[in-house]
């Protein structure tokens, strides 16, 4: 049953866990102000990536731990790591708060997941952003991401490291232990910051900080994504948000998204890649920040 009201316990800060079909799932909370739910991308790496402190000071903030990865549990098989699978769980953590209706933060695969949401439960999502993310996936998506990929080394000539990205993330994508998984992108991180190099001192404890699960990454979902003749159903406020340099969900695939939904906000962030959030922290912000606006 839903509640009407809040419930202050769900809502506390700090870390929570309860069970979603005896699996557990952990979620964090900080700050104040409206409930706005956050889903990470990957599948598979860590949540605290996303954490986004100047977010904290303008909503409730509640980061969910997807299940499979840090301290949320483990499916039984591996193809249980689908889109409808996060996409439940979403909807039990919704349910777990006792709010009638949030704001949803995806990034990147959470992304796919909260568009997914909305259009499932569309009298719970008080607005939506999409950052950095993709109405489709398929071929020609990860063609132009390849693409984007191998060209890499040449926007930083001047940098031997960034010859070794595209064979880092090679790796990555291979992977089949936690281990192996997390080092990997930590090295081939660099490619998703607008220049990674110039600002590595300050980005170099995000890319020590990289952790993912092989499971849920590598697990493949039968189900192709692509919402785009369902993105005029999508009618909470929504504010699109894309890095200009982000090579794997860049502005071609921010530009469907806002035109297939209705009255949406498109902000590109001219010094971001795949981090904005990170990268351009203020107009970041400023860009959610519409949905209360809305």
């Amino acid at each position: 049953m839903r509640s009407t009201g809040h419930d202050a316990a769900a809502l506390a800060p700090g870390t929570h866990e309860f069970a979603v079909d005896g699996v557990r799932q952990v979620y964090h909370v900080a700050g104040t102000g409206p409930v706005c739910v956050a889903h990470s991308g990957g599948p598979g790496i860590e949540w605290a990536y996303l954490r986004t402190p100047s977010l904290e000071e303008h909503f409730t903030m509640v980061y969910v731990e997807p299940v499979g990865t840090g301290a949320s549990g483990r499916l039984a098989r591996r193809d249980d790591y689908r889109l409808d699978t996060y996409v439940r769980f979403l909807h039990a953590v919704v349910e777990h708060l006792g709010v009638a209706s949030v704001h949803l933060l995806g990034h990147s695969h959470g992304g796919f997941v909260v568009q997914r949401y909305a259009l499932d439960h569309p009298d719970r999502v008080a607005g939506l952003a999409l950052y950095d993310t993709s109405p489709v996936t398929g071929a020609e998506f990860w063609a132009e991401a390849m693409a984007g990929l191998a060209a890499y080394p040449g926007r930083h000539p001047d940098r031997p490291e960034a010859a070794a990205v595209p064979a880092a993330f090679e790796r990555a994508v291979t992977a089949t232990d936690d281990d192996t998984l997390s080092a990997a992108l930590g090295a081939a991180i660099p490619v998703y910051f607008a220049d990674f190099w110039a600002r590595r001192d300050e980005l170099a404890p995000i890319q020590a900080a990289v952790r993912a699960w092989a499971e849920p990454a590598s697990a493949q979902d039968p189900t192709p994504f692509d919402v785009r003749d369902r993105l005029g159903e999508i009618v909470a406020p929504t504010v699109v948000i894309v890095g200009a340099h982000d090579f794997i969900c860049g502005v071609r695939w921010a530009d469907q998204l806002h035109e297939g939904i209705k009255g949406s906000h498109l902000v590109v962030l001219a010094d971001s890649g795949h981090f904005g959030h990170v990268e351009q922290p203020a107009e970041f912000t400023a860009a959610v920040r519409e949905l209360l606006r809305a």
